[in-house]
Parts: structure tokens; C-alpha cells; sequence
């Protein structure tokens, strides 16, 4: 309920936590990852971008580039798209 919740009153934000618990600590959760890059890729992904910046300190983009490696890693730096400055 108070994930429905958040979701409606600010969805960028609410999937730039999403993503950023997925890379936070040990490990990275590697589904969240995916889901969230494909599945809002088309719609808010700039917005998601922007509020993750501004909640966390640095971009989604060189989180990634930190959390990931090989062809995985392309293919989630392609979704994300750029680097926001």
C-alpha cells in the first residue's frame, strides 16, 4: 500500500530509489535493474535520470558504469542512455 502510494504521488522518484536500493550495499539486485531500465525506458526514464541525480549525488549512469561489468553492462548503459552532467 505504500509503495502504491509513492508510485502515485511521484513515480520518478519512486523508481529512482528502486534502482538505487538494487545497487546500494553487497551485490547488486540484477532484475530490478532490468525491469526498471526496460520497462520505463520509453516513458519517464529521463525523469527517473534526473530525480536519481538529485536524491543520490551522482548519475544513474555512472552508478551503472560502477555496479556492472561486460555486455551486461552495455546493454544497461544503452537503456540509460547518457551520462547526465
Amino acid at each position: 500500500m505504500l509503495a502504491l502510494a509513492s508510485v502515485c504521488r511521484n513515480t520518478p522518484r519512486y523508481f529512482a530509489e528502486k534502482l538505487h536500493n538494487a545497487m546500494k550495499g553487497p551485490g547488486t539486485d540484477d532484475k530490478v535493474l532490468i525491469r526498471v531500465l526496460i520497462s520505463r525506458s520509453e516513458t519517464d526514464l529521463l525523469s527517473i535520470r534526473s530525480e536519481f541525480k538529485k536524491h543520490h549525488g551522482q548519475s544513474l549512469y555512472s552508478c551503472l558504469q560502477v555496479e556492472t561489468r561486460g555486455e551486461y553492462q552495455v546493454a544497461l548503459l544503452a537503456l540509460c542512455r547518457a551520462e547526465d552532467l
